[in-house]
């Protein structure tokens, strides 16, 4: 058995697995204590034949969770590969194996997981919830402004291509563990309605622009704030097939995982368990 993952996809090694979580994050509107869904909103720059285009989505917080022990990760699922240099360097759950070991791989995800302090994978939330805050509000989460719980484990059997910037096109398969996120702190749930509301898509997209115009990547992240029971009132009037890809709410373009995260929805190419 190989005890040094390698980077791609080989002729073995050809199936991408993503594990990562996904964070309903709540809060009460200051103004009028309605409960509220706070999404991250990305906006990222790409070079077209047409020309440069901004594309802005929303979708749960969240992101790859991390591989604690490589070693006693291989002890069991076998070899595998990462998909990048970037997710290697990270160790991020971003990686290739056998499509004949996905039944081994899920698994192996779906137990450990469900655990506190797993010493092979990265279980909690925090860290990706800090980072993503500090792109969208540039402030330090600290853990005592939010309350958050798991939910639940989904999973996608069926491989679907990936946007990921380093994998971009390529079919991977899926396992999410949700979590609620209740931010407790007033003066936090003030300063995420104020982003989500002085900050338009065209100021997003101009951002973008402005950030590459700056050498950087081309990015520029803020919230997205909505109605808790707004957007829950939109997605019920969907049919469950409908919910499996992403609609546009208010010229927001929201991902197919955000009806994911909410209670009560069935997203069909999602398996909850």
């Amino acid at each position: 058995m190989n005890h040094n993952p390698g980077i791609g996809a080989t002729n073995d090694l050809s199936l991408r697995v993503s594990v990562a979580t996904l964070v309903r994050v709540l809060f009460e509107n200051p103004s009028n204590g309605e409960r509220m869904l706070a999404l991250e909103r990305k906006a990222t720059l790409h070079e077209s034949e047409s020309g440069r285009v901004v594309e802005v989505k929303s979708q749960p917080f969240g992101g790859a969770l991390r591989i604690r022990d490589l070693k006693m990760m291989r002890d069991f699922i076998g070899d595998f590969n990462f998909d990048s240099e970037r997710s290697r360097s990270e160790q991020d759950f971003r990686i290739f194996i056998r499509p004949s070991d996905w039944s081994v791989v899920r698994e192996f995800c779906i137990q450990h997981l469900s655990r506190v302090d797993d010493p092979i994978l990265e279980t909690d939330p925090g860290r990706e919830l800090a980072e993503e805050f500090a792109d969208a509000l540039r402030i330090n989460l600290k853990p005592d402004q939010y309350i958050h719980k798991p939910i639940a484990t989904v999973v996608e059997d069926d491989p679907a291509p990936t946007e990921n910037i380093h994998a971009k096109g390529i079919l991977t398969v899926r396992v999410y563990r949700i979590f609620e996120a209740y931010v407790s702190d007033s003066y936090l749930s003030h300063t995420m309605r104020m982003n989500s509301e002085s900050l338009s898509h065209q100021d997003l997209c101009e951002l973008a622009l402005k950030d590459s115009q700056n050498n950087g990547k081309g990015k520029a992240n803020a919230i997205l704030a909505l109605p808790l029971k707004r957007i829950s009132d939109v997605y019920l009037a969907m049919s469950p097939e409908e919910r499996n890809a992403p609609i546009l709410f208010e010229r927001n373009r929201l991902e197919e995982t955000v009806p994911a995260v909410l209670e009560g929805f069935i997203v069909p190419k999602y398996q909850r368990l």
